[in-house]
């Protein structure tokens, strides 16, 4: 039994199957699946389909490439109700990122400044609910970090899609957070994170697709989906010397004990 904990199911490359993409995780084994929001229209998108499909629950949050949908103070009150349904087991997915380019009308300081004050915003709401947060990382560690970990007292992270060594994520995890992988972890090239991989106590890390993006071997190239997961798990439990019922168990275990309203 499988647990994705990053699928984008609101991805418009999903509008089109999206019932046959869920069939194929459920018969890959994927039993559990968090789907994080982008904005505020994504977060909506994701609730009415959680409302009917029991393995699934909704990260409600503004990811860092959607930022400049989010001004003034209004929109915080409209994610803090949002966050209130059953179905939202964290806050997600939020960070920073420097790698894309800033979006119109915005300078590069201006819109660096922009994003911490959303993801601040955002932390400080996944405080005042008790939700634990998804966050993504791109160029902006030092950043990021510097933001986060101050709430380490009050709440979780999960630093999702982590690429970074093991010397990053241990001071991270002796915090109380998470690091999780993607199909990268499978790659010929993948390097210092199949090493971290291999190396992360089994208490501190999940797995995850990222999907509709970084479709692991043997689907390389591919539009990637939940089903994935397990070829994730599998390369996981090569890397770490474990079977991949032991992989499965401890990265379920992980995610039970992190997102809310799951059994």
């Amino acid at each position: 039994m499988f647990f994705d904990t990053h699928t984008h199911l609101g991805s418009r490359q999903f509008d089109n199957d999206l019932p046959a993409v869920l069939e194929r995780a459920r018969a890959a084994g994927i039993t559990r699946m968090v789907a994080p929001a982008t904005d505020l229209e994504n977060a909506r998108k994701l609730l009415a389909l959680a409302e009917h499909e029991p393995d699934v629950r909704v990260a409600a949050g503004i990811h860092p490439c959607d930022a400049n949908s989010v001004s003034g103070v209004s929109w915080i009150d409209e994610l803090r109700d949002l966050a209130r349904h059953p179905k939202v087991c964290a806050i997600g997915e939020i960070g920073l990122d420097y790698f894309h380019a800033p979006p119109e009308g915005f300078t590069l300081d201006d819109w660096k400044t922009h994003q911490a004050k959303v993801l601040t915003a955002q932390l400080e709401l996944a405080v005042e609910l008790k939700l634990n947060v998804i966050l993504h990382n791109r160029e902006s560690w030092d950043d990021l970090t510097a933001l986060v970990l101050p709430f380490s007292d009050r709440l979780r992270g999960v630093f999702h899609c982590f690429t970074g060594t093991m010397e990053q994520a241990l001071p991270l995890l002796k915090l109380g957070h998470l690091i999780s992988f993607t199909g990268i972890v499978s790659f010929k090239n993948a390097g210092v994170i199949a090493e971290t991989a291999r190396l992360v106590p089994a208490e501190g890390y999940m797995i995850e697709t990222d999907a509709p993006y970084l479709a692991p071997v043997p689907h390389r190239g591919k539009r990637c989906e939940p089903a994935y997961v397990a070829d994730t798990a599998r390369a996981i439990a090569t890397l770490r010397g474990e079977t991949v019922e032991q992989v499965a168990t401890d990265t379920t275990r992980n995610a039970l004990a992190f997102f809310r309203g799951w059994d």
